[in-house]
């Protein structure tokens, strides 16, 4: 399954039709990633539509896979932390 770049988010936004207005969505990036239609330009924004379309269901999926990923990498990173902790803590211990 492929994954939303980091630091994206999916962003609401109102269109105007001829007679009423729409929400529609669009998946935005801090910086340019995303290559534009007409010539190919690198854009900060991907158009998905409006909510259900396909492309919003894929882009919801993405963003949660990697949300999943980055609350991995934080855990791994605090047990890290508390291994290194441990490992100070009883080497203290044996030194007396």
């Amino acid at each position: 399954m492929p994954v939303a770049p980091p630091r994206c988010r999916i962003a609401r936004y109102l269109a105007k039709g001829r007679k009423e207005f729409y929400w529609y969505y669009k998946l935005h990036a801090t910086t340019p990633i995303f290559p534009t239609r007409s010539d190919g330009k690198l854009s900060k924004y991907k158009h998905l539509g409006k909510a259900g379309s396909q492309a919003y269901i894929d882009a919801i999926e993405q963003i949660t896979a990697r949300t999943k990923i980055e609350a991995l990498d934080r855990s791994i990173e605090t047990l890290k932390q508390g291994l290194k902790d441990l490992v100070e803590e009883t080497s203290k211990y044996n030194k007396k």
